[in-house]
């Protein structure tokens, strides 16, 4: 039953192979889906190109149906899942640096490492950036630690918050989903005035 204990596995050597394995299988689908490209990710932002609204969406309701009928059929032990807490005020405040950094870098650091590995300068300077930001961050943690600890839900997910069956929220995101991808796909067409 998953999730799978790699290490025991495959030995250490195996599960970092493995690991190495999904993380160039994941960039060579960032790169192909056009993600390296900064253009194209800040384009998002005015509603000219949905391409990463529809893949970032397609991908978390895919995990999330996957997740579902795997725990339903007793493939895969929910629980053994690690669920990150929820601290609403610094994720929050994470959230919003994080969307003016992809607006004005046209990155996140995920699609950075893709436009570096494909040596693109801008993408080079944006990882640059992270990684003097992340260093700073963990210099002056201490100086935030009421804040960082603050609005702690502990582990809050979507059912607990809406009180309703896993099932009827997994229906429920997944037709708000193809509901955002129809009525963006209407805006975008009312402002630039062409298909896509």
């Amino acid at each position: 039953m998953a999730p799978f204990d790699l290490v025991a596995l495959f030995g250490t050597t195996g599960s970092y192979l493995v690991y190495i394995a999904i993380g160039f299988a994941f960039g060579f689908i960032l790169e192909s889906s056009g993600f390296g490209d900064s253009r194209l990710l800040a384009a998002q932002f005015y509603f000219r190109e949905l391409r990463v609204l529809k893949v970032m969406f397609s991908a978390i309701v895919v995990a999330m149906i996957l997740i579902f009928w795997s725990t339903a059929l007793g493939l895969l032990d929910y629980d053994e899942i690690w669920v990150k807490p929820t601290y609403l005020w610094p994720g929050i405040a994470g959230g919003l640096i994080m969307g003016v950094g992809f607006i004005l870098g046209g990155y996140c650091p995920g699609t950075s490492l893709v436009s570096v590995a494909t040596l693109k300068l801008d993408g080079a300077f944006f990882l640059l950036g992270i990684i003097v930001g992340v260093i700073l961050f963990g210099e002056t943690a201490g100086l935030i630690n009421t804040f960082w600890n603050s609005g702690y839900l502990g582990i809050f997910t979507l059912p607990e918050l809406l009180h309703l069956e896993t099932g009827v929220v997994v229906l429920l995101v997944t037709c708000l989903a193809l509901a955002m991808f129809a009525g963006f796909e209407w805006l975008r067409r009312k402002i630039y005035g062409k298909a896509q």
